[in-house]
């Protein structure tokens, strides 16, 4: 998956957080411990670092939504995060993003706190955001 499609999806998914431009998936892509996971319509960009990982977004295309690519998505995240030997992940998902939160305990994660006024709204409003936690200890699976 380009870079240029990657962008395509995001802006259909997002408008808060802002949606990536291709030149940032492709920089991204291209620093040290950063790695993409991808279906023909959806995508998952996370890295590991020292043991500890962040998913840093996911989006699939809304006109192929609820055709199980996004549950498929995290669980070779799971297969990634052992390959990488992860001990822990992280991640933030808007507090109002209720598909998505709901995809994250259905695969494993549990809420950790709130971020107050994580996210900035083109319109200058804030929101928040649940940081959520998902451990991949050697005894988890």
């Amino acid at each position: 998956m380009t870079p240029a499609q990657m962008a395509a999806i995001h802006k259909q998914c997002f408008t808060t957080p802002r949606p990536w431009r291709a030149e940032e998936f492709a920089e991204t892509l291209a620093k040290k411990f950063y790695f993409l996971l991808h279906e023909e319509q959806g995508f998952l960009i996370g890295r590991v670092i020292a043991g500890e990982a962040e998913l840093t977004t996911i989006a699939v295309a809304p006109a192929a939504r609820r055709q199980g690519i996004a549950r498929r998505l995290m669980a070779r995240f799971d297969t990634e995060m052992v390959a990488r030997k992860a001990e822990i992940a992280h991640l933030e998902v808007a507090l109002d993003n209720h598909a998505a939160h709901a995809l994250y305990l259905a695969s494993g994660w549990q809420d950790s706190c709130i971020r107050d006024n994580y996210y900035r709204h083109p319109d200058g409003r804030r929101s928040d955001a649940v940081l959520m936690m998902r451990d991949y200890g050697p005894d988890i699976f």
